[in-house]
Formats: C-alpha cells, structure tokens, sequence
C-alpha cells in the first residue's frame, strides 16, 4: 500500500514538473539579436513603446565610410522580440550605417504600421518638401549620431532644429560626454526638444557628479529634454546582468523629470559583439523605476506625448 502512494505522488510530481516545464517553455522565446529566452518577470503595460530600436535590411545601400555594418535584423526578427516582452509599439531609429537614407526605416515602418514611428537622419540639404514627406509617413525627429562617423556635424544642429522645429519634431543626440559639455551653449539655445540617446552616455564611474550628467540637467530643467532610458551595457564598468553604475544616473533623471523619460531595446543592439539579454534590459525598469504608475507613464503616456500615438501619422 505504502509502495503504491509513493509510486503515484512520484507519478504526479513528475506529471507537475513536466507540465510547469512545457509552461516555460511556451514563454520562452529565442530572438535574432537578442541573448537569453525568457519573458521578463515586469509585465508590460497596455501600448507599451520601445523607443530605440533599428532595423537593418541589405536591400539598403549601406553608406561610405559606415563603421557599424551589421547584418540584416528586419521587422520579423523584431516581431520576437516584442512577443517576448509584450510591447506593441515601437519606434525605428536610422542608423548611421545609412547615413541620409532613411528607406529601411521607412520600410520596417510600413510593414510595423499604425502602431510605429520613426526617427530619420537628414542634413542641411533636405528640402522642405522631404521633410514633409517624412512627416505625413510618421517621422517625428532627425538624429544626430555624433559618435559614430555619419552624415551629421555639430554645425548642422542649429539650423535643422529651426526647420525641424516648425514640424513639431525633435532633434535626437547621439554623442560622447565631453562633447555633450563641450556644446552646452549651442544646445541651451536649440528651439526643438532634444532627446538624448542611452543616459546621454554620462561616464558610470562619475555618474551625476559628471559635468555630462550636469550639462543635462541644465538641458532638463529647460523643459524642452529628453531622455532614453537605453543603453545600459554601453558605457558599463560593472556588466550584466544588473548594469548596477547605470543605476543611480537613470534613477537620478527618473526623480528630476519622470514625465520626460522613455524606454528603448536599442535592438539589435549594433555596438555589441555579445550580444546582451533584452528581457534583463526591460527588468532593469523595476529598480530604475519603482514605482509602476511612474513606470508606466515612461512606457506608454511619455511616447504618446513626445512621438504622437493614438493620433494620425
């Protein structure tokens, strides 16, 4: 008898685990680009937006002189990636590995349509009429990758941002802390909002005691900036999978501007040769941001406000 209720809880026990494993596994999604399988222990809001992303498609011509050339990483890799996480918007930023030409953008923003925008790169040749066409097809700001060799310099900042500005879009900063200070008058007199990519890469070791951190700051309490809050792994001393130094400098931005705040993948993750595990990047939220109204306002509410979902391209 003994022998026979040991035999049957041994039978349900292994009936359970087999079932709880089959339940991982069905949340367990492998993404191109992307390390790890796991679904994040956060649960994405409704609409949540992933505002750094890009898609790479060799149907482009790549730019000369591009230094970032990766391989194709197109809309259906990226699809995982947000059955993955459960974001449902997103947002595709040109990289510089295009330079002017925005047509892999604007085609992985085609086949992602309606709930996707776009960030183009354009220099002081655009015309009017193709900063329009942009626009009426869901772009709302220019980038400037000035860390990477590109098609944009500092000289060209002021002059977009007065004709971008007339659009109601923003200019997005890519660029290395001391050239962030080096700027910091040019940037104080800019009449569009400015995004800063990835923390504004304030050095880990300084954080918000950095003259980047505070050339920031300045920039925020204006009103008019932006901050992602993207990019952990790139400027990192400490390393996966906490990121622990980038900790305190996005905590510090959430505390001093919440409602200006916005998340991004920074899928496929171009500068990284290993590539990191984007389910601990979207967990790193539950310490950057604790409180999950605040949380979900930098996920849903803030992306509405700064790229303008839920109204038409």
């Amino acid at each position: 008898m003994l022998a026979r209720r040991d035999f049957l809880k041994t039978s349900v026990a292994a009936v359970a685990a087999v079932a709880g494993a089959a339940v991982r596994d069905a949340h367990a999604q492998t993404v191109p680009w992307s390390a790890g399988t796991e679904a994040p222990k956060l649960k994405a809001p409704a609409n949540a937006c992933d505002c750094h992303m890009h898609i790479y498609n060799a149907r482009f011509p790549i730019a000369p002189g591009a230094t970032l050339k990766p391989a194709d990483a197109l809309v259906s890799d990226y699809r995982l990636l947000q059955k993955r996480l459960g974001t449902t918007r997103n947002v595709i930023v040109t990289p510089s590995t295009y330079g002017t030409n925005n047509g892999a953008t604007l085609d992985g923003m085609a086949q992602l349509a309606p709930n996707v925008r776009g960030v183009a790169v354009v220099d002081t040749s655009v015309t009017d009429d193709e900063l329009k066409r942009l626009n009426g097809l869901g772009m709302r700001g220019t980038r400037f990758n000035l860390v990477q060799a590109g098609a944009t310099t500092v000289d060209m900042l002021e002059p977009l941002s007065k004709r971008v500005h007339e659009l109601g879009w923003h200019i997005q900063i890519n660029a290395k802390p001391e050239l962030i200070v080096e700027i910091e008058p040019l940037l104080l007199r800019l009449p569009s909002p400015l995004v800063f990519d990835h923390l504004a890469h304030v050095p880990r070791d300084v954080g918000v005691e950095s003259p980047a951190y505070k050339t920031v700051r300045k920039l925020i309490d204006q009103g008019r900036t932006w901050v992602k809050l993207s990019g952990a792994y790139q400027d990192t001393k400490v390393g996966a999978p906490t990121y622990a130094d980038a900790t305190p400098i996005a905590q510090a931005y959430v505390k001093v501007a919440p409602e200006r705040m916005v998340w991004g993948s920074d899928w496929p993750h171009p500068t990284e040769k290993d590539k990191p595990d984007d389910t601990v990047l979207f967990d790193l939220l539950a310490t950057w941001v604790p409180d999950e109204a605040t949380r979900n306002r930098i996920l849903v509410q803030n992306p509405e406000t700064l790229y303008g979902f839920g109204k038409s391209a």
